[in-house]
């Protein structure tokens, strides 16, 4: 499966507020027009968290490993529509409770999203979609310890992992 560069995106101000539509080319092609994603990371009982492997044939940091979960939200439709919609299609999950820990603008030389970052807790067989992603597993945070910097996990995983999601869930 191909990401369709022409599918219609959201653009929004840094509040998540619509102020117009671009294609996933555009936005992706060098004009950091602002645009929405949701993300979840899924946590097992015993803290490991879980991650997927993106596929090859991704047009952003194909074969690294990223958060459980991550997409655009649609035009037309809510960040909460999307992240359920994106857990469905992605991991087959439907029966969770996720909370939503942070919303901030990832920037990198190539694109500008308003990221609204999500948890939650899940502890049945995960079974990632074969044509979207390229298998996921539970990681310890030993793990992503030893191979952050290594160019194993996505940059915008790294950076999510240790400034945001690491701080929310370590709170008493």
């Amino acid at each position: 499966m191909i990401d369709s560069l022409d599918d219609m995106l959201p653009l929004v101000d840094e509040a998540g507020h619509v102020t117009g539509a671009a294609t996933r080319r555009e936005c992706h092609g060098g004009s950091r027009w602002l645009h929405p994603v949701v993300h979840l990371h899924v946590f097992n009982a015993a803290g490991d968290v879980y991650l997927q492997k993106r596929p090859d044939w991704k047009d952003i940091q194909p074969g690294k490993w990223d958060t459980a979960c991550g997409g655009h939200v649609d035009l037309g439709e809510s960040v909460e529509q999307a992240l359920r919609r994106e857990v469905r299609e992605e991991l087959g999950i439907t029966d969770y409770e996720p909370r939503r820990i942070a919303q901030y603008v990832y920037d990198s030389r190539r694109e500008r999203e308003l990221v609204f970052v999500h948890t939650a807790v899940y502890d049945q067989p995960i079974h990632p979609d074969a044509t979207e992603l390229a298998g996921g597993r539970f990681w310890s945070r030993t793990e992503i310890a030893e191979n952050i910097g290594r160019g194993v996990f996505t940059p915008n995983f790294e950076s999510e992992w240790r400034d945001i999601v690491l701080p929310a869930v370590d709170k008493p």
